[in-house]
C-alpha cells in the first residue's frame, strides 16, 4: 500500500460484530477525519446464535452457512462507519469460530482457538508490514470476557506487534514496522453503572431481561482508563453499524441485545487502556485522542 495516511489505526477482533459493540464509534471517528482504519477479523463467526426466525436455517447445527452471511453483515457494518480497509485474518474462513469456552467446538480442525499462535500471527504481520499502523487496538489477555476467540485474538495481536517489528523476522513479508501503541478494549465501572441505571428508568424501550454489568467485557475500575473517544457525533453510525449484524444483534434506540435478549447500554463513548507505548496525556489525564503523542 503506497501514499499512506499520516495516521493509521489497526484493530483486531474475533468475530464480525465485536468492532462495532466495542470500536464502532471510533473507528467511524478516525475514518472520517481521513485516518486509515484497518480491521482484521479473525473468524467468520460461524459459531453464533441466530435471532431473526427467518435466518435460523444458517446455524451450523442446520446449515452451517452463517459464517458466508456474516461476511456480508460485517461489509454493510463497514460501511455505515465509512472504513474501507477490512480483512480476515488468512483469508475469509481460514480460521473457524471456536465456540465458548469448553464446548467441542474448540478443538475442531480449523478452529481459531487451535491454531497455532505464531503461524496465525505470520498473516498479521504481513498486515502490519504493509498498513504500517501506529496504533493497535485488541482485547485484554483474559479477551475481555473469556470467550476462546478472543483470547487467542489478543495472542496473536501482542505476537505479531512484536514480530512485525523484528527484522530478522521473515523480511518476505515486508520491511519491519514497530507499532507506537497497543491499547485494550475497557469499560469503566462507573459508566458501565450509569448506562444500565439509564436502561433500567427507560420508559420507551424494553426487553425480556436485563444484563449483568459482569455480562459486558472490559469492565475495569476507572483508574485503569487511560483514553477516553467522544463519539457522541458518531453514535448514530455505531448503531447503524451494529443493526447490520442483524442475525447477532438487536438495537432498540441507544440499548441493544444479544441472542440472549437481555438489553444493555450502547456506549457513545470508547475507553480503552494503555498497554505498551508512551501516554500522550499528563499522568492522571486521559487520552482522548489515541494517537496523542505519536511523531510519525
Amino acid at each position: 500500500m503506497t501514499d499512506l495516511p499520516a495516521r493509521r489505526l489497526l484493530l483486531v477482533h474475533a468475530h464480525p460484530d465485536d468492532e462495532s459493540i466495542n470500536n464502532g464509534a471510533t473507528m467511524a471517528r478516525y475514518a472520517a477525519e481521513g485516518a486509515l482504519v484497518t480491521l482484521v477479523t479473525c473468524t467468520r463467526g460461524e459459531e453464533g446464535e441466530v435471532i431473526p426466525p427467518g435466518l435460523a436455517h444458517l446455524a451450523p447445527d442446520r446449515e452451517d452457512r452463517l459464517g458466508p452471511h456474516r461476511v456480508g453483515e460485517l461489509a454493510a457494518a463497514m460501511r455505515e462507519l465509512g472504513v474501507t480497509d477490512h480483512r480476515f485474518l488468512g483469508g475469509p474462513g481460514r480460521y473457524r469460530d471456536s465456540g465458548m469456552m469448553g464446548l467441542p467446538q474448540n478443538d475442531r480442525e480449523g478452529a481459531f482457538w487451535s491454531a497455532p499462535v505464531d503461524a496465525a500471527a505470520a498473516h498479521l504481520v504481513e498486515v502490519v508490514r504493509e498498513v504500517r499502523p501506529q496504533v493497535l487496538v485488541t482485547y485484554d489477555p483474559d479477551g475481555g470476557y473469556g470467550h476462546p476467540d478472543h483470547i487467542q485474538a489478543h495472542r496473536v495481536a501482542m505476537r505479531a506487534a512484536g514480530l512485525a517489528a523484528d527484522p530478522a523476522y521473515a523480511p518476505g513479508l515486508g520491511a519491519p514496522h514497530t507499532i507506537a501503541k497497543i491499547y485494550w478494549n475497557r469499560v469503566p465501572r462507573p459508566v458501565a453503572e450509569e448506562g444500565f441505571a439509564a436502561l433500567r428508568a427507560a420508559t420507551d424501550v424494553t426487553f425480556p431481561g436485563i444484563a449483568d454489568i459482569g455480562d459486558v467485557p472490559g469492565v475495569v475500575d476507572d483508574e485503569l482508563i487511560t483514553a477516553e473517544i467522544d463519539g457522541a457525533a458518531y453514535a448514530d453510525r455505531k448503531a447503524a453499524a451494529m443493526r447490520a449484524h442483524a442475525t447477532q444483534i438487536v438495537v432498540r434506540g441507544r440499548f441493544f441485545a444479544l441472542s440472549n435478549d437481555l438489553g444493555q447500554p450502547l456506549f457513545d463513548r470508547e475507553f480503552y487502556q494503555l498497554a505498551h507505548g508512551e501516554p500522550g496525556a499528563p499522568a492522571g489525564e486521559r487520552e482522548t485522542d489515541l494517537f496523542a503523542g505519536v511523531t510519525a
